[in-house]
């Protein structure tokens, strides 16, 4: 089997037997295919002339390229993935990729927002939305929901109308690996939805063809996509002080970290966030901590 098939082979494997979303699915083929290509220029044709030599040719190459470590770790985890299946299948005879390793990735702390710039952000879109416009409507809507739920961009875009649980305040999401979970939200975020839902919704599938499932929507009654979301966030972070990611994730963070400066408990908000380990969610402790000593030194007259 040549490479460039045993890659398109196991894409197959991780979207529909292991479940993956097509974000992870899609990044591991792009990395896969970087490695047929670099193998092809070592004139490896077939998946059973990858070695281990081969591979950490691979990660050196791309170290030398200026790749961040995080990138590497992805690209180690892929390939081990990709040669851990075809041994199991039977394409090649051993594992060549069992002892690949690569760095870990540097731990950064994830920008968090301040209470002030959230209540700013969300009074601004509530301003735009007492006009009646559509759009402002969804937006107030979607941003609302992103912090009140500290959902992922994904989960808010797949929702459906029938996600949506008004009486109970909860929405019914789809995660990683396609597991489902129940979030909850606040009555803020019930406001909000409701006020797109009874105004700005109706006015975005007026003339759609066939119904409409779909939540969130563009006008035409097209399901609303990711990009229009970070779009959205990145414009309203790229006006307030402050560096760092500026896109939907960092209301997902800011959203855990107030949860645990406000008292929650970690297991609460790992099973909130859908992680799957606590280890991932433990960084938020770090930020509380952080924000606390930053809060401390400022505040106490003997810090």
């Amino acid at each position: 089997m040549d490479v460039d098939r045993a890659v398109a082979g196991f894409a197959v494997h991780l979207r529909a037997e292991r479940g993956f979303s097509e974000n992870t699915v899609r990044s591991y083929r792009s990395d896969l295919a970087q490695l047929a290509g670099f193998a092809r220029a070592h004139g490896v044709d077939g998946a059973e002339g990858i070695s281990l030599e081969l591979l950490r040719d691979w990660l050196w190459d791309g170290s030398q390229h200026g790749l961040a470590k995080s990138t590497l770790a992805r690209r180690s985890a892929a390939a081990r993935g990709l040669v851990s299946w075809l041994a199991r299948t039977g394409a090649i005879d051993s594992d060549a990729a069992v002892r690949l390793k690569a760095p870990k990735p540097d731990r950064h702390l994830p920008r968090v927002l301040t209470r002030g710039q959230i209540d700013g952000i969300l009074a601004g879109l509530a301003a735009r939305s007492e006009t009646g416009d559509a759009a402002a409507l969804r937006d107030l809507a979607v941003v609302e929901l992103l912090y009140a739920s500290a959902l992922r961009v994904s989960e808010v875009t797949g929702l459906d109308t029938n996600s949506v649980d008004r009486e109970r305040l909860t929405v019914r999401v789809l995660g990683k690996g396609s597991k489902e979970r129940v979030v909850p939200f606040g009555v803020p975020a019930l406001r909000a939805l409701e006020g797109y839902l009874e105004s700005g919704r109706p006015q975005l599938v007026a003339g759609a063809e066939r119904p409409v499932t779909a939540f969130f929507v563009t006008p035409g009654g097209r399901r609303l996509g990711t990009r229009a979301v970070y779009r959205l966030v990145s414009a309203l972070l790229a006006e307030l002080p402050g560096s760092g990611p500026s896109g939907p994730h960092t209301l997902r963070h800011t959203a855990a970290t107030h949860l645990l400066d406000g008292g929650a408990d970690l297991r609460a908000v790992q099973e909130l966030l859908g992680h799957a380990s606590l280890g991932t969610t433990q960084i938020y402790t770090h930020v509380s901590t952080e924000r606390l000593t930053e809060s401390y030194r400022s505040a106490h007259p003997r810090a």
